[in-house]
């Protein structure tokens, strides 16, 4: 496949571009940050860097790229979970803006969808956006993966968490790349497996 993957050198997206190229895939990875698009390029990827909210570049690359699958793991997540809540409406608009931008740029080259959502509940405007982005997920007949709370390195703690709802990041890439092609509708991926919600 042909994958655009918005988020690719966060902490699961990092994982999943040697994953993807391992297996095959031809991986258009966006970047925000200008000097990660070398980590990009070094892990066999073709580096873009652009803002997954401008919704004409979202385009502009669909069309030049003609993706197979647009997967949306952007967040905007701060390096310490005690900056959280400076992010907040951050990682909200990447929830909302940032998902419509993608999904029109993979409904315009007839991509399918796949995004990365939440096992957990969250406080207010965080689970509406949450809620916001599957269904917008849901109504082009996307995948939405709601994973746990991700630890291990390069996440805000080496230690699982308490939580029921916890995945390693390296079991979270894992399982999705068995998710590439699986049907629509909404995949729970946690410590405890991979489930249809």
């Amino acid at each position: 496949m042909r994958i655009l993957l918005a988020g690719a050198t966060g902490v699961i997206g990092a994982r999943l571009v040697p994953l993807m190229v391992d297996a095959g895939h031809d991986v258009v990875g966006i970047t925000r940050t200008p000097s990660k698009a070398a980590l990009l390029a070094a892990a066999g990827a073709t580096p873009i860097v652009a803002d997954v909210m401008d919704r004409a570049a979202m385009l502009t690359l669909a069309h030049e790229h003609h993706p197979d699958v647009v997967m949306h793991q952007a967040t905007n997540l701060p390096d310490r979970k005690s900056a959280l809540l400076l992010k907040a409406r951050g990682l909200g608009r990447v929830r909302t803006v940032g998902t419509d931008a993608l999904i029109a740029a993979a409904s315009a080259v007839d991509a399918r969808v796949i995004a990365q959502s939440v096992a957990f509940p969250l406080p207010g405007l965080a689970q509406r956006a949450v809620d916001y982005l599957e269904a917008a997920v849901a109504a082009v007949d996307g995948l939405a993966i709601r994973y746990g709370l991700f630890y291990g390195p390069g996440t805000w703690t080496e230690q699982a968490p308490r939580s029921e709802f916890r995945v390693h990041i390296d079991t979270a890439a894992a399982e999705t790349m068995g998710l590439l092609d699986a049907p629509a509708g909404v995949v729970q991926v946690t410590d405890a497996g991979t489930t249809r919600r």
